[in-house]
């Protein structure tokens, strides 16, 4: 026994005394070793040439830097190890807390079934029915006293069926027999659903507004000059605002020859008073809408249909547009600064209903299907643009808008405002009242005792074959069929039918020339200037030439 008791003694004793050998010579490799190391490197190094010198420096640094690196992995393998047990004990926290939460949303999940238990109890029957935990959130079925207690319930039964659907299948009903379960007919709550809900509260406002609505005393007399004119004293006796003769006619021109109107110039010029004093003068404020440059598509205008909720998102243009069909006189909405967003993309939808030939085919598609309680005006779902309405966008030319497109401006009437009216004492001119129709008729009169003569017409027909043949540009059909209508219009005003052409040229034709190229606009300009004075005179087509001569000096 004491020969194995040795034995014992010196296999583990040689086992530490390697053990402690191995981790001393590691501890002399990295640690104690390099008094050793330099001294060997040093009685070489002297007696070396430049090349075994360069040799041996290189040899020194890879020998150093393997120690250095498994000192790092070590250092970092540790560190993480610490960070693992921290991460470990955030994570048990955590996980400690999710349980928590997980156990409140179980008790509040038995507080709510708890309480629908209660209001089932509470919509009929003698008997009460217990509760029955989560089968009480089941949407299509709900527990009766006889399917619950085993009793015969029937008239619980019935009574909370039909306070719950109205139409219900009960089976096996009788007298002492087991009651099964009471199935909710879906498409009759919805039936129930729709002839219950209000989705268009704001229209449905509008509505009661005009239930009992008695139409004003339409002043049909008066001529365009008198309307015109009346406005501009209204304006600067009633709200102190001040606008040229010249302004006034284009604005009226202008609804004349289209539903868009676009006022355009430096800030504080009145652009965004112009509309909303002629909505005042008109006695039929005008809606204020504020462009936002967030804005992509017509949701931002119309609103749009929230599914959870089962009402229309209204919005004040949606109830400006619905209220026009309900107005006999001219109505406005103004958008304000209305290029901080891409109107083409906006406004998109507006742009082509507007052009449709027939007034029956301006309609909006607001919502697929009719509900008995929609709006009045509301016909299957879809609202009508009325013919009573304009709108009026305001805009600024500066490094926050977005270029207007020619797809905007062939459709609107563009207005120029770059200075104030100068202001001008007058007696207090009154509001008037007029009817759509008669401002058309006066439009229509207009046309036919002011036709544009045929010597413009010729002139307006040269200009037009040269700018054709020098600058690719022409007259399209919807500015010339805005040319008919806008200036008899302007004349009518009190303007002259040559002054009224030239507005149209340089703000419908000459317009395009900024998409055109540079070089060959501001060569060809002068010659176009040249042609102007030929054919029209010196004195004439002053807003032309000066449009001209401004692109000409931007080039």
């Amino acid at each position: 026994m004491s020969d194995f008791l040795k034995l014992t003694y010196e296999l583990i004793a040689k086992i530490i005394y390697n053990i402690v050998q191995c981790f001393a010579a590691l501890f002399q490799l990295l640690f104690t070793g390099w008094a050793e190391y330099a001294m060997i490197f040093m009685t070489y190094f002297v007696h070396l040439n430049p090349l075994g010198k360069l040799l041996a420096i290189l040899l020194a640094l890879v020998l150093i830097a393997i120690p250095v690196l498994i000192v790092v992995l070590l250092v970092r393998h540790f560190i993480l190890q610490i960070r693992l047990r921290a991460d470990h004990e955030d994570n048990a926290v955590m996980y400690r807390e999710i349980g928590r939460l997980n156990k409140q949303v179980l008790d509040l999940i038995d507080e709510k079934n708890k309480l629908l238990a209660l209001k089932v109890n509470a919509m009929g029957g003698t008997e009460r029915i217990p509760y029955m935990g989560a089968s009480a959130l089941v949407d299509d079925m709900l527990p009766t006293v006889g399917n619950v207690t085993g009793g015969s319930g029937q008239g619980a039964a019935q009574g909370v069926a039909g306070a719950v659907a109205g139409d219900v299948n009960v089976e096996n009903v009788g007298e002492g027999k087991h009651l099964g379960i009471v199935t909710v007919d879906k498409s009759k709550a919805k039936e129930i659903d729709q002839n219950q809900s209000v989705r268009f509260p704001k229209l449905s406002l509008v509505d009661e507004k005009y239930k009992d609505y008695v139409k004003p005393a339409y002043n049909n007399e008066m001529t365009l000059q008198e309307f015109a004119e009346g406005y501009r004293l209204f304006a600067a006796s009633q709200m102190h605002l001040y606008y040229t003769p010249e302004i006034v006619r284009r604005f009226v021109a202008g609804m004349a020859a289209s539903k868009i109107l676009i006022l355009e110039g430096i800030s504080g010029t009145g652009k965004t008073s112009l509309p909303y004093s002629f909505s005042r003068y008109l006695q039929n404020p005008a809606t204020l809408v504020s462009v936002q440059p967030s804005f992509r598509d017509r949701t931002e205008l119309l609103g749009y249909f929230n599914e959870f909720s089962k009402r229309f998102n209204e919005t004040e243009f949606l109830r400006a547009l619905y209220e026009a069909g309900y107005r006999e006189d001219p109505s406005f909405i103004v958008l304000d600064e209305m290029n901080l967003a891409r109107i083409e993309y906006y406004f998109a939808e507006m742009l082509s209903v507007l052009e449709m030939p027939s007034h029956d085919e301006w309609v909006l598609d607001l919502v697929p299907t009719k509900w008995p309680k929609d709006p009045v005006l509301l016909e299957d779902g879809k609202i009508h643009v009325s013919d009573t309405l304009w709108f009026v966008g305001t805009a600024n030319n500066d490094d926050s808008t977005f270029t207007i497109t020619d797809k905007v401006y062939d459709r609107a009437i563009p207005i120029e405002l770059n200075e104030r009216a100068a202001a001008f004492e007058c007696e207090p001119h009154p509001a008037c009242c007029i009817s759509t129709v008669h401002l058309r008729e006066m439009f229509a009169k207009a046309k036919e005792e002011h036709p544009i003569s045929p010597e413009t017409l010729d002139r307006m027909n040269k200009l037009d074959s040269y700018l054709q043949t020098r600058f690719k540009l022409a007259f399209g059909n919807r500015i010339i069929k805005q040319m008919y209508e806008f200036i008899p219009v302007y004349v009518a005003c009190g303007g002259t039918e040559l002054d009224g052409l030239d507005y149209i040229i340089a703000r419908k034709v000459l317009k395009k020339f900024e998409s055109l190229n540079v070089s060959f606009v501001r060569d060809e300009i002068k010659g176009l200037i040249e042609y102007l004075e030929k054919t029209f005179g010196k004195t004439r087509m002053e807003d032309s030439r000066a449009y001209l001569l401004r692109i000409q000096n931007l080039y």
